[in-house]
């Protein structure tokens, strides 16, 4: 029997769950990897190269049972736990492709979390079931050009004529719209309400009369210009059933805590996989570059950046892995919000600290377009600005810890050497007087 103050920690996965990984390793590195470069729009399904190639790649991985494994059973997942999800992503961070060949691919999953916990049985059967199947693809519209993500600052709105919601407003940096077969896009329908309670989510099919995609955004380094997948969406008088509601009138923040906690754990375990493959990038450059008469891995400046790398890569997939950890004990992502806060602080400085590294032992072969490095580090400012920027994360993570704080009772700190030392004279003076010592 274990004493009550012994501590046990298990970091070993278990072997069937081991091998599955291995072979997702092996798998994402023999068959996703390369199609990054003859895909151009793994999401365009009218392309017959993408069509050709993606959806047997997504057959083994079913037959492997590793197809949506965040999803219950009951939605044909494996019901993953976050840290059996977390080793998962890491890997499929490897690639940008890697997410949709296994059915977990963001704003997807969180859209399909919505419609599993506030879907009607249609909406789940024309909506749920074949994103699912990874048949079709939606967007989450939510941040707007004049407000980013500050909700209070929203300005569209819908009203309800009838029958129907009538939407008009506009949208910013709606992921995936000019691929996506519906939006799920949060509106103000409730203007006297309270702040966080003036919104309500709707779904909008995406052939719906005055949808206007007004331009498709793309990111710095990564896509050509009128290329990106983030669309600036312009709603004119759109109309939708009144069925279409999610969730309560006023309650779309209730909604939209489905898809985020999870969501960001998922985000950073597949940053841990890109940011090992920039590790992995720089080893191997450091192993085989010679200058000034010796490999660069004989420079202790190189030597420094792969140390403080795998330092930085190993303390942040611990934290990751202890939170999705929590997550499963607890069910509970408001009581570890704080520790979901904290890894959302830290992915995009570990990324970009990595990344620039490589990028810096590569020299200007590291700057160039033929290596993945600027990507990388765009993507830790992606990241740093995805599901809430950083400096509001660091808000929520400190109110927190000072929540739990308590004020000294005196003028002096409870930690005063002087209090400290004079309470321990006080606990011992038996023993030192015994001894002579006072």
């Amino acid at each position: 029997m274990r004493g009550a103050r012994e501590l046990v920690w298990d970091f070993e996965t278990d072997a069937a769950y081991q091998a599955d990984l291995e072979w997702a390793d092996d798998f994402v590195r023999r068959e996703v990897e390369p199609l990054e470069f003859v895909i151009p729009h793994v999401l365009d399904v009218s392309d017959p190269v993408r069509q050709e190639l993606i959806p047997p790649l997504q057959d083994a991985v079913r037959a492997r049972g590793l197809w949506a494994t965040h999803l219950g059973p009951e939605l044909g997942g494996q019901g993953h736990g976050q840290v059996k999800l977390g080793l998962l992503n890491e890997i499929l961070g490897r690639s940008g492709l890697a997410s949709i060949i296994f059915g977990c691919q963001a704003p997807d999953t969180g859209n399909a979390e919505i419609l599993a916990h506030y879907g009607t049985e249609e909406h789940k059967k024309r909506y749920l079931q074949p994103l699912l199947d990874g048949q079709l693809f939606s967007t989450y519209s939510m941040t707007e050009p004049q407000a980013g993500s500050d909700p209070k600052e929203f300005t569209a709105r819908a009203e309800l004529d009838g029958d129907e919601w009538v939407i008009n407003g506009e949208k910013w940096f709606s992921s995936n719209a000019r691929w996506a077969s519906f939006l799920i896009v949060m509106v103000i329908t409730e203007p006297e309400g309270a702040p966080y309670q003036r919104h309500s989510m709707l779904i909008v099919p995406a052939d719906t009369p005055g949808i206007t995609i007004v331009r498709n955004v793309g990111i710095a380094g990564w896509d050509q210009p009128g290329e990106g997948g983030h669309a600036y969406i312009r709603y004119e008088d759109v109309r939708v059933p009144v069925e279409n509601l999610l969730g309560d009138r006023g309650g779309a923040f209730v909604v939209a805590q489905t898809r985020l906690g999870g969501g960001r754990i998922h985000h950073a375990m597949r940053t841990v996989g890109m940011a090992r493959r920039a590790l992995e990038m720089m080893l191997e450059r450091a192993v085989s570059r010679h200058t000034q008469g010796e490999i660069l891995a004989k420079k202790q400046l190189v030597q420094e950046m792969v140390a403080d790398s795998w330092l930085e890569l190993e303390q942040f997939r611990l934290l990751v892995l202890q939170t999705a950890w929590k997550i499963d004990k607890y069910h509970d992502t408001h009581r570890v919000r704080g520790d979901i806060a904290a890894v959302k602080i830290a992915m995009p400085t570990v990324l970009k600290n990595i990344a620039s590294r490589a990028l810096q032992v590569h020299g200007s072969l590291g700057l160039s377009d033929e290596m993945p490095f600027v990507k990388m580090i765009i993507n830790g400012y992606h990241v740093g600005l995805a599901d809430g920027p950083t400096e509001v994360h660091k808000v929520t993570l400190a109110r927190g810890l000072l929540a739990e704080a308590q004020p000294s009772p005196g003028l002096f700190p409870t930690y005063h050497i002087p209090i400290l030392r004079e309470q321990a004279l006080e606990k011992y003076a038996g023993v030192l007087a015994r001894h002579n010592r006072g």
